[in-house]
């Protein structure tokens, strides 16, 4: 494989379109490596341009940038993925396909791929009026280079925010408990991680891990990590030193 520059692939918003119809054909979802292929055959790439790499060499470009635009689709509730490593259109996905059934035009696939983000695009834009103006655009502001790497990194803190609550939530309970403890000790509960001892388990009274906070383990603290949607609830114990660990996925 050798290493290329990405802007000789096209860029991530040609892929809306393809995964799209592909998802279209598959209402029970497919693998992500399918969508992958999909769009690459639908757009045309070859051989050569399959194997072309990101400059850090880390992943194929055209797998990136699929990846991308699903992560768009997402946003915009077209998408989903139920489970990892798999993609599925959503109800509302469903009718927009339905309701577009001719090639999306490029603002179609402009607000897809942007109109989603908290950040605003932002782009150099000469002084005198250009193409945008001219069509009834408004001019985006000039980005300093500072800016434009702040506003790349948090949106790729976020996508990986949002990837990382994907994972959490299919993972084992026994996991999910072993992580909390391990997250409550970086927080500075109990000496060493030793001083954290999950219980989870049949006839746990509803404790998943117990902290000691002093060397003879006089004084403890009782968690219970739960994982569910929606807001806080009310979780009763007979222990004084409590903490419960919700995930919100």
């Amino acid at each position: 494989m050798t290493t290329t520059t990405p802007a000789t692939l096209p860029t991530y918003d040609r892929f809306i379109e393809p995964l799209l119809r592909f998802l279209a054909g598959r209402p029970e979802g497919a693998p992500a490596r399918e969508a992958h292929e999909a769009a690459a055959d639908a757009l045309g790439l070859d051989a050569v341009a399959r194997q072309q790499l990101l400059s850090s060499g880390a992943q194929l470009i055209y797998k990136n940038r699929a990846g991308w635009a699903h992560d768009r689709l997402k946003r915009a509730g077209l998408s989903d993925s139920p489970r990892r490593g798999w993609w599925q259109l959503t109800e509302a996905g469903r009718r927009f396909v339905a309701e577009h059934p001719a090639p999306l035009t490029p603002e179609q696939l402009g607000t897809l791929a942007m109109v989603h983000l908290d950040v605003q695009r932002l782009r150099p834009v000469a002084p005198d009026a250009g193409p945008d103006e001219a069509a009834g655009v408004p001019p985006q502001p000039i980005a300093s280079p500072e800016e434009r790497l702040g506003l790349a990194l948090e949106e790729i803190r976020r996508a990986v925010v949002a990837e990382l609550l994907d994972t959490l939530a299919t993972v084992t309970p026994a996991f999910f408990e072993t992580l909390v403890l391990d997250l409550l000790h970086r927080m500075g509960y109990g000496a060493n991680r030793a001083d954290l001892q999950r219980v989870g388990g049949s006839g746990d009274a509803g404790i998943d891990g117990i902290i000691s906070l002093d060397r003879l383990g006089l004084e403890k603290v009782y968690v219970q990590a739960k994982r569910w949607q929606g807001f806080f609830q009310n979780v009763k114990t007979p222990y004084c030193s409590f903490i419960c660990i919700q995930l919100l996925c």
